[in-house]
């Protein structure tokens, strides 16, 4: 039998932080983890989207236990404040959701004067897990979920002499790269794990076609782009709901059964339901994830070191 939200496992006494939890794939993660129990932290940009989005939960979970914490993905200084802010609330953690994102947008820079895309997607999220390891390595069985995109199959493993596509950019060659990075992240993050002994796992899902905002944010901040168009007029008619969309990431992140470096999605590539997919491109794939942790760390300052942060 396919799986579904009804095969999610009890999660009272259980805190889960979901980025981009205020629209999309991200707030039907939100809603479907506080239905079962957890106290869930909503990590959003958009503060007042958050609230309409914690009214929207609540119309279906009154009794939701939800807490809204600010984070920019786009600036590191936002990431570390939001970081502090959950540590000092949550001194353990058992789930992180990694959703957060933008997609096929025209060239811009963060804050930090990162690519944007590779900057929110990946470094973003970069710098975030790395500060809230420690509370996931203090929880016993603790998940980290990282959300990729099948663009990942187009993407190129950074450069690490050029990660923001200088003289280079394209809006789906920067997503492209993005999600490959958010692909390796999740992959390589479990290698880490691993070799540090640690009992935290890290997990990599996508969502296929999904009818969510991403797309028409990627619409309207291209200025209505043919390409950007054409994907949005596909996920409408043929694509998945948000709430079809997001089944992957939850069956990663509160399967019993399923175990760190596993890759769940639809079934059939971009539509049905979610699975643990093989993982491909594995040639080259150790260099591409030492070349994203050489990257990552230049450009951060933030190393992610299970070893340490075990003990901190």
């Amino acid at each position: 039998m396919a799986w579904t939200t009804t095969d999610i496992p009890d999660q009272h006494g259980r805190t889960a932080v979901v980025t981009g939890a205020n629209g999309g794939l991200g707030l039907v993660t939100a809603r479907e983890l506080a239905a079962k129990g957890a106290h869930v932290v909503m990590a959003v940009r958009n503060r007042q989207k958050a609230v309409d989005a914690v009214e929207q939960i609540r119309a279906s979970v009154p009794d939701a236990s939800l807490e809204l914490v600010t984070l920019d993905l786009s600036t590191q200084a936002s990431v570390r404040e939001a970081a502090t802010q959950i540590l000092g609330a949550h001194p353990r953690l058992h789930l992180l959701v990694n959703n957060a994102g933008v997609m096929g947008i025209p060239q811009t820079r963060t804050v930090d004067g990162f690519e944007m895309q590779f900057g929110v997607d990946h470094l973003g999220h970069w710098t975030l897990t790395a500060l809230l390891l420690p509370a996931l390595l203090r929880t016993p069985g603790s998940r980290v979920v990282t959300v990729t995109s099948t663009a990942h199959h187009t993407g190129r493993a950074v450069d690490v002499a050029n990660p923001h596509l200088e003289d280079n950019y394209g809006p789906w060659r920067a997503y492209g790269q993005a999600k490959l990075a958010n692909f390796h992240f999740g992959l390589g993050l479990q290698r880490e794990l691993e070799q540090a002994g640690a009992n935290t796992t890290s997990l990599i899902a996508h969502p296929g076609l999904s009818d969510t905002d991403l797309q028409s944010v990627s619409v309207q901040q291209s200025g209505g782009g043919a390409s950007q168009r054409f994907f949005h007029i596909l996920a409408r008619y043929t694509g998945m709901s948000a709430d079809g969309g997001a089944l992957p990431q939850l069956r990663a992140a509160t399967d019993p059964a399923a175990k760190g470096g596993e890759f769940y999605g639809p079934l059939f590539v971009n539509n049905g339901a979610p699975v643990r997919k093989p993982v491909l491109r594995r040639i080259g794939m150790e260099s591409a994830i030492a070349k994203l942790w050489q990257v990552s760390e230049r450009e951060t300052g933030v190393a992610i070191d299970p070893r340490t942060s075990s003990t901190a």
